[in-house]
């Protein structure tokens, strides 16, 4: 079946229910008198916010007084006109009610803050201009949110239409969400070390493949060294998965089941994360769903064509991060237990498959060749070498942390339940046999690994993300209620589905608030390194620093980060007051201290006799012990504190080395002082 003729058969029907629905539901009495609440709480939360700001009341307080006396004023009056179509909730609805209201008008609330900090920082607005526009954004998803899932007198006639309905919801609001965003949030330190090879642009880097460089690389050439250039790949990525997720949805179950893998992956914060910030995890998850996907097609579907679009997806993956090499144990081990799919071992697709992976991934071969396989040991030897350590607890917790508590135990129960299943199934059932086989084996092969390394060595909390994709499927089945003979646990944990979704929704929403406009009363944390709030903010005082010495010494003088690398990465992009802080900002390296690929850009024999300002978020990061054998002079330690929007968020430490002398060199003399 073509393109067109899909379309024409599943999805154009399915969203013109959904809308009929939505149509039904707006053109209702009580959403009318609703329009006349939104627009009455629209005014306040403008008038408001204009007093407070006007009395010198700073942004972040005015905006959040502002929002909740609107909120306060649309709840009474929503409740006096739902109130006149008849009788009122009581009871525990009435508090399921607020609670549904007080979350969708933090969700306005989150976005508002977006819109108003865009129109700040994009625009050159004024705030007292800038909240016209936020508080519009703010009611048009308060207003929404009210009619469809708070003050609703109709309903859809099923589970599955109020999923669609939900899913377009949010869908919609994260889109917005993540794009008004993108831009605002300073860079975490990956993302800016990630950025740095984009200006040192390379088919091969120490730690990770080159797939992320490249994708920030065309994102900045498009839209310029910005928060924005560097995160519009993690924005396109993330639809990506959300296409190749509901197609192997359908493939696996059916179309209402790949509307709620949908709302999952709109909302689940692995893929929130994956969404939004711009890390090798990003193309990595878009290729794993992919290859999903396509494995599907070929192992199940037994489309000859489907082995191409592997080959395709495992070699974008391998250029991204190399886990995606576990698809390929996965791929053998059900090859050998699914009679079915075992006849592939004897044809050439499988194979040419593989060549084509492996002629997509060559450029990194070629970067590890004639760089000693400084990055295949870095991700296997080193790794293995490290010291033992028992982390599993620690493994599930970011199990948890990746899918939600709720999500983890779904999908345990959804594997528990599919091997039963598996075990049980009428062997005249072979395709549910083989579905069933196909997400259990394509999620606990690459997941035993980590279990395993998990057992005698340290892991990180993104390791397993893409590895839930697999499973995904049977877990949307289990929450539309897909599996039959459902226990009263199965349902249970279905009812939990909506809160937990709406409650992430708000979350994400609050947060994306406290990081840029801010809340009242919540202060920053002491340490800049805990969380992207001021890292501009350190880039300008940094840049103070730097030509305050240039001044002094009638020099350029260099910047080097004493911790890893993320002081360097996030001065290289943020300094932007200096000439060229790509190649001024040189890391640890002249110190001999460990800071990955800066090591390879920056060369302490190319620094001899230059003047470098040592610079930490800790007072030890620059307090290296024989630091001072490295120059004729090296001043104290000095404290600068950072101020965001008039408040101290922080502080950081540098000293000032002149005359700096390669002491790593073999042939280097250098005395202690």
């Amino acid at each position: 079946m073509g393109k067109e003729s899909v379309l024409a058969a599943g999805v154009i029907p399915r969203l013109r229910q959904v809308l009929n629905i939505a149509v039904k539901e707006i053109s209702d009495v009580t959403a009318r008198r609703l329009v006349w609440v939104g627009l009455t709480a629209l005014a306040v939360d403008v008038l408001v916010f204009e007093i407070l700001f006007g009395l010198g009341v700073q942004l972040a307080s005015a905006l959040t007084i502002g929002f909740a006396v609107a909120s306060t004023v649309a709840y009474f009056l929503s409740l006096k006109m739902v109130a006149a179509d008849g009788e009122r909730l009581s009871g525990d609805d009435a508090w399921r009610e607020l609670a549904r209201f007080v979350a969708i008008c933090l969700l306005g609330f989150g976005l508002r803050g977006g819109v108003v900090a865009d129109a700040i920082r994009l625009l050159n607005w004024s705030p007292a201009t800038a909240i016209f526009l936020g508080a519009t954004a703010a009611a048009i998803v308060s207003y929404l949110g009210n009619i469809f899932f708070v003050f609703r007198n109709s309903r859809p006639g099923s589970v599955a239409d109020r999923w669609q309905l939900a899913a377009i919801g949010v869908v919609a609001y994260m889109l917005a969400l993540r794009l008004v965003f993108i831009g605002l949030v300073n860079l975490l330190p990956e993302e800016a070390y990630y950025w740095n090879f984009s200006q040192h642009i390379d088919i091969g880097y120490l730690d990770h493949p080159p797939m992320s460089a490249w994708i920030i690389w065309l994102g900045t050439a498009l839209f310029g060294n910005t928060e924005f250039g560097v995160r519009i790949g993690a924005y396109l990525a993330w639809i990506v998965v959300c296409f190749f997720l509901y197609r192997l949805t359908v493939n696996l179950f059916d179309r209402s089941t790949a509307i709620v893998a949908i709302v999952l992956t709109a909302v689940l914060p692995v893929f929130f994360y994956t969404g939004f910030m711009m890390t090798p995890d990003v193309p990595l998850t878009a290729a794993w769903a992919g290859a999903l996907y396509f494995l599907e097609r070929a192992l199940i579907a037994n489309k000859r064509e489907g082995w191409w679009g592997v080959g395709i997806c495992a070699g974008l993956g391998m250029i991204s991060k190399y886990t995606i090499a576990l698809l390929g144990p996965a791929a053998l081990i059900f090859l050998v237990l699914d009679p079915g799919a075992r006849r592939w071992l004897r044809r050439p697709e499988p194979y040419i498959a593989a060549i084509i992976a492996l002629i997509l991934f060559s450029p990194v071969i070629y970067w590890n060749a004639i760089h000693g396989w400084a990055s295949f040991a870095f991700q296997s030897t080193q790794r293995l070498a490290d010291p033992t350590t028992f982390s599993t607890p620690a493994l599930v917790a970011s199990a948890a942390l990746l899918l939600t508590p709720l999500g983890l135990i779904a999908a345990i129960t959804a594997l528990a339940t599919g091997r039963r299943r598996l075990a049980l199934a009428p062997k005249d059932d072979a395709d549910a046999r083989r579905r069933l086989l196909f997400m259990a084996v394509f999620t606990l092969t690459p997941l035993s690994v980590f279990v395993a390394f998990s057992l005698v060595h340290q892991v990180k909390l993104d390791w397993t993300g893409p590895v839930w994709l697999a499973i995904l499927p049977a877990v949307s089945a289990t929450i539309l209620g897909a599996t039959p003979g459902s226990s009263k646990f199965a349902v249970a944990m279905r009812r939990l589905w909506a809160p937990t979704l709406l409650g992430m929704l708000a979350i994400y929403a609050v947060f994306l608030h406290y990081l840029v406009p801010g809340l009242p009363l919540v202060g920053h944390l002491g340490n800049i390194r805990t969380l992207p709030v001021a890292w501009r903010e350190f880039g300008h005082e940094a840049g103070l620093i730097q030509q305050a010495v240039e001044q002094e010494t009638g020099q350029s003088v260099l910047l080097a980060g004493m911790d890893k690398y993320f002081v360097a990465s996030e001065m290289a992009f943020y300094n932007r007051d200096a000439g060229d802080p790509v190649r001024s900002s040189v890391g640890g390296g002249p110190l001999g201290n460990d800071t990955l690929m800066y090591g390879y850009w920056f060369k302490p024999a190319q620094m001899q006799g230059r003047t470098i300002i040592l610079f930490g978020v800790k007072k030890s990061d620059v307090d290296q012990q024989d630091a001072g054998r490295y120059f004729d002079h090296l001043t104290d330690i000095r404290t600068q504190h950072v101020r965001k929007d008039g408040v101290t968020v922080g502080q950081f430490f540098y000293r000032i080395g002149y005359q700096y002398r390669d002491c790593l060199s073999s042939q280097a003399v250098c005395s202690a002082k």
